[in-house]
């Protein structure tokens, strides 16, 4: 049976676009591609209602039959975003996905979700050679007057740009198990190295019927905002998958992100023995 929601969520420049975009590429999937507000508003609607006087007195009244529209309500509102996708999946891309899986799984016990990752300094290397190609533009968080290093060090603090998504990769490791076994991790590097059997292991886990994607000819789809993000995190899809050149990365930096985040290489980098 296909899960009929499907979540999106991931580090940044490790690949998310891309894996809509292969998302897209199967028959039966339908994908925006671009980053979509679902997951701030159900979020938002939460925020909301548990503030409402009205809504706090009935639950008092009654509890169970409350609190049952209300979810009632937000799964109408999640499933009602995406009704003209005239498919039978549902791919939405957000990054908070991780960080709220339990709240989504609430919503719809059968939804999953796949995760964009990559090593972690390609991922600052990626960062910073599109900033110095738009040196005289500001990020959105002010860190453009940094120098390299501490460019670097802001970007993996906890509410920034990497950091943020990093501590909802870590904190999946206090989930319960029957909530991991909903998310699937997918490496850039796999992604683009060999796309075929990395979707081909994507679509089987997702429970969809055998597709084969042709990463020499692929649909080219709207993208979102560049601008927004200060042109610092592209989105631009292409017709064609190529592994993108390396990024020559300092020592000093790399070795600093190696060490912070030691639990991440454990995970999904593990050096040979």
């Amino acid at each position: 049976m296909t899960t009929p929601f499907i979540g999106v969520a991931g580090l940044p420049r490790s690949g998310s676009t891309l894996l809509c975009q292969l998302l897209s590429e199967h028959p039966d999937v339908y994908c925006e591609g671009h980053s979509s507000p679902l997951c701030n508003a159900l979020l938002a609607t939460r925020r909301f209602i548990s503030d409402d006087q009205f809504f706090l007195s009935q639950l008092d009244v009654q509890h169970d039959t409350t609190y049952a529209n209300l979810r009632s309500a937000m799964q109408g509102f999640l499933h009602g975003w995406h009704r003209n996708g005239g498919k039978p999946v549902v791919v939405d891309k957000n990054r908070a996905w991780l960080h709220c899986i339990e709240f989504l799984l609430h919503l719809e016990p059968e939804a999953r979700l796949v995760v964009s990752i990559r090593e972690l300094g390609q991922i600052y290397g990626s960062i910073e050679s599109q900033h110095q190609k738009t040196i005289l533009v500001d990020f959105i968080d002010h860190l453009a007057d940094f120098d390299r290093f501490g460019r670097a060090d802001q970007l993996f603090a906890k509410d920034k740009s990497i950091g943020a998504p990093l501590s909802s990769v870590l904190a999946v490791q206090d989930l319960p198990q029957s909530v991991k076994d909903r998310i699937y991790f997918v490496k850039f590097e796999d992604l683009t190295v060999q796309p075929e059997q990395t979707m081909a292991a994507v679509y089987a886990w997702l429970g969809l019927t055998p597709h084969t994607i042709n990463p020499r000819s692929l649909a080219v789809r709207p993208h979102e905002s560049d601008s927004h993000y200060r042109n610092k995190y592209t989105h631009r899809q292409q017709n064609t998958i190529s592994p993108p050149k390396r990024h020559e990365i300092p020592p000093r930096i790399q070795a600093l992100i190696e060490q912070a985040c030691a639990w991440y290489y454990e995970w999904f980098y593990p050096r040979p023995v």
